[in-house]
């Protein structure tokens, strides 16, 4: 799934030109030129100001409902039985939670700018769990990394040099931050690329139950072994802000939008890829499967594939979109940040979250408890 940095920044010129050029009205955008759709969202994706653009451009108002994490999202539609919202944002690995409850409607591309989209991501989509016997289920929005964010005043690391394993050295006492979930990957992969834990670079953990735990048992050790390194757990964007700035942490494991917005406030914060390879998701767009207001539903989801709202997103969180052209939109500070943290060869080694399996997501919680009780 190599992803390189001219394809994901500028695009094809052709595709630009195409994407950038006035817009054919769908029948579904002119149905949808009134009313009402409610979203449900990650806390920081749906801002003021795309609010503001959506409403003026189409007359449908958005009602507005944020969550902070997969499981957050999964278990409220499911205790609604996926209905209350009209379109939802989760992670597309988690699609296949969705899936066997009945969830999520199957989208009808033909009612969608799905060549807006960035090629790749379309395609890569469909292993990451972004369809479901055959229909597309989930569409790619945007991408974005799970690395480490540092104070550079305090850790003195070039690029060549930040690792998961950075969190657990000597200097990094009471400093460390992370989300437990995903440090027991990230250090996983740094337990396997120094030899002491043979996990397939992490993959096990998704073949079998049995990999799961004979993986997860030697990296859960290692952590609690380590445990006079962490200074504060996160569980969402605005956790790991306060980690860093109430509970003292200098160095963790983090979302770009953690460190990128950090780097925007003060350059002594960086935001790098380890050398073992950045933790790489992809969230989606969709609709669950009881929708009310479905025409609404798809205007708000081509809106989101317009090149210039995409690129007010990426500008407003530091995340990357997956809409052709939409780095055109997002200012000269995203460009900088981009280049800065991704190259050609971080951008090949880059780490792809997987689609979860049934048993997965309850093994895994089951470390996390370990960790954090221990």
């Amino acid at each position: 799934m190599a992803i390189s940095r001219r394809s994901v920044l500028k695009g094809t010129a052709a595709a630009s030109a195409a994407v950038a050029a006035p817009a054919i009205l769908k029948a579904s955008d002119a149905l949808a030129s009134s009313g009402q759709v409610n979203v449900f969202a990650w806390g920081d994706y749906i801002k003021d100001n795309m609010i503001k653009k959506f409403e003026g451009d189409t007359g449908i108002k958005i009602n507005l409902s944020t969550f902070g994490s997969n499981d957050e999202a999964e278990q409220k539609l499911k205790a609604a039985g996926g209905k209350g919202f009209d379109v939802i944002f989760p992670s597309i690995t988690n699609g296949a939670n969705y899936y066997p409850d009945g969830l999520l409607a199957p989208l009808d591309e033909n009612k969608l700018k799905v060549d807006a989209i960035v090629p790749s991501m379309m395609r890569d989509s469909v292993k990451l769990g972004g369809t479901y016997r055959g229909k597309r289920m989930l569409l790619p929005f945007d991408w974005g990394t799970e690395a480490i964010t540092f104070d550079s005043t305090v850790f003195a690391l070039s690029d060549d040099e930040v690792s998961f394993g950075s969190l657990w050295t000597p200097e990094a006492k009471g400093k460390a931050a992370f989300r437990q979930k995903s440090a027991i990957m990230g250090t996983g992969l740094y337990l396997d690329s120094i030899g002491k834990l043979k996990s397939d670079r992490m993959l096990d953990v998704y073949k079998t139950e049995d990999d799961a735990r004979r993986v997860w048992d030697e990296v859960a050790k290692f952590i609690i072994e380590q445990k006079s390194n962490i200074a504060a757990f996160w569980n969402n964007a605005t956790e790991a802000t306060n980690a860093f700035k109430q509970a003292g942490a200098s160095i963790g494991q983090t979302w770009d939008t953690t460190g990128l917005l950090f780097n925007r406030e003060d350059e002594k914060w960086k935001y790098r890829m380890p050398k073992e390879g950045g933790m790489t998701w992809m969230d989606s767009m969709g609709m669950p499967s009881g929708a009310e207001n479905t025409e609404q539903g798809y205007a708000l989801i081509n809106a989101m594939l317009d090149p210039e709202m995409a690129g007010m997103f990426a500008a407003n969180t530091g995340y990357n979109s997956a809409v052709v052209g939409a780095a055109n939109h997002a200012g000269e500070t995203y460009k900088k940040q981009f280049m800065e943290v991704y190259n050609s060869d971080n951008l090949a080694n880059l780490w792809w979250w997987q689609s979860e399996t049934p048993w997965f997501a309850t093994v895994r919680q089951e470390y996390v408890d370990r960790i954090t009780n221990a």
